[in-house]
């Protein structure tokens, strides 16, 4: 998974490029609303990110938690505040959502390595 990151950013571009490159004016509506919906507001941005983090792992999407977490991350939310949100979601989700849950935080290892700990005795869940 060391290469999420790079392959995930160009991969993103290249697929956004051909949406926008159709013209078709809803694609540009949606992008721009989804857009502006996480810009600072009442709530910030990292508040924002961090809310669509606990939703993509509810959903079950990979590609939306990669994004969520790298723009989480990337609007300052801690390790801390990134193990909370998941909690939130793997609470909402339950134990379905485990394999994204640790799709996630496999992913948040190769953005912010942390120093090795002992395993657990017996593995978590699914």
């Amino acid at each position: 998974m060391t290469m999420v990151w790079e392959e995930f950013h160009a991969r993103r571009a290249r697929q956004n490029s051909a949406i926008l490159a159709t013209g078709f004016p809803g694609f540009r509506r949606f992008f721009a609303l989804d857009g502006t919906a996480y810009e600072d507001g009442a709530l910030p941005r990292k508040t924002k990110e961090l809310i669509g983090l606990a939703a993509s792992l509810v959903l079950r999407c990979n590609d939306c938690i990669l994004y969520h977490l790298d723009q989480a991350l990337r609007s300052g939310a801690t390790r801390q505040e990134i193990h909370e949100t998941l909690n939130i979601g793997l609470i909402i989700g339950g134990s379905i959502v485990i394999p994204y849950l640790r799709f996630a935080i496999e992913a948040l290892e190769c953005w912010q390595p942390e120093k090795p700990h002992a395993a657990p005795d017996s593995p978590p869940g699914n």
